[in-house]
């Protein structure tokens, strides 16, 4: 049977950026050692100065923890940083948890399940939701997959980190719900930014209007937070549109193999693409698709 983590164990984050940094910060509040490592050191002076324990290399890292925390931005980074004689599985600890949180592929989980298990390590996919606000306030909704087991064990680490918290099966089934929750955002966020739209050119104050909507069936994080910040031009990264934009091309392809035909996923996903083109909302967040129709 497992054993569960306690703050008496080290954990590691690989990958410093706008969710790493507080999810570690997080992490350190509830009495863990953290350690860290991102690609450009610079990036990590803040969360170093408050205390991370900073590492030169993922390899070095998993040497030195017994919980190794991945939030990097693409599925190419992920399996750069868990493969070869230089990554996670190769140089970690034996019987540590190896916990990917960046949105990935359901496939890529699976395959680091198989190559953990055969060295005697424990995996479990998790992706998030709730963007840079859950990430810093700790109330991040986890999606994992992997072993009961496993889930248990490292559940004290997530619940620093997290409030709605839930395993949904075998590896690759956090980063399928994941896919869910994206689908999910792709429609509603274009719904935002039309409703928006047609606010200010009726002529309304749109801070007016989403003080009444968002306490109504409408309301929800993607009007209540990102459309606030839509209404007041506030396009600041949250969550970059590039990511987005990974992250529905994966469920577009995992909706192709599964027969499904989503044609809001691909209307969103085509709307970015215009977004990114005409406006260079690359490193926008996501609300700053309201620029589109604007």
């Amino acid at each position: 049977m497992a054993v569960g983590i306690t703050t008496g164990n080290s954990i590691g984050f690989i990958g410093l950026g706008i969710m790493g940094a507080s999810m570690a910060r997080n992490c350190m509040k509830a009495g863990y050692t953290v350690h860290g490592y991102t690609r450009t050191k610079a990036r990590a002076e803040a969360v170093i100065a408050d205390g991370l324990v900073w590492q030169d290399s993922p390899a070095a890292l998993a040497k030195a923890c017994d919980v190794v925390i991945t939030m990097v931005g693409y599925p190419q980074d992920v399996e750069e940083t868990y493969f070869g004689d230089a990554g996670v599985i190769f140089n970690a600890r034996p019987g540590a948890y190896l916990i990917d949180m960046t949105t990935s592929s359901p496939s890529l989980a699976q395959r680091i399940a198989e190559e953990a298990e055969a060295r005697g390590l424990h995996a479990v996919d998790a992706p998030v939701s709730g963007g840079d606000v859950g990430a810093r306030e700790g109330t991040l909704a986890i999606m994992c997959g992997g072993r009961q087991e496993d889930f248990d064990a490292v559940l004290p680490v997530f619940q620093a980190m997290g409030k709605n918290i839930a395993l949904l099966g075998p590896a690759g089934a956090g980063q399928h719900t994941k896919m869910v929750n994206q689908i999910v955002i792709a429609g509603t966020i274009m719904g935002v930014a039309e409703a928006m739209s047609y606010a200010g050119k009726a002529g309304l104050d749109r801070n007016k209007v989403l003080d009444v909507i968002g306490a109504g069936a409408a309301g929800g994080f993607q009007l209540n937070v990102l459309g606030r910040r839509m209404a007041q031009g506030d396009f600041a990264p949250g969550f970059f549109v590039h990511h987005f934009q990974k992250d529905m091309g994966i469920a577009s392809a995992e909706a192709v193999d599964m027969g499904l035909d989503l044609r809001a996923l691909e209307l969103a996903a085509d709307q970015f693409r215009r977004y990114v083109e005409e406006k260079n909302g690359r490193e926008r967040g996501t609300h700053g698709i309201l620029e589109l129709y604007d």
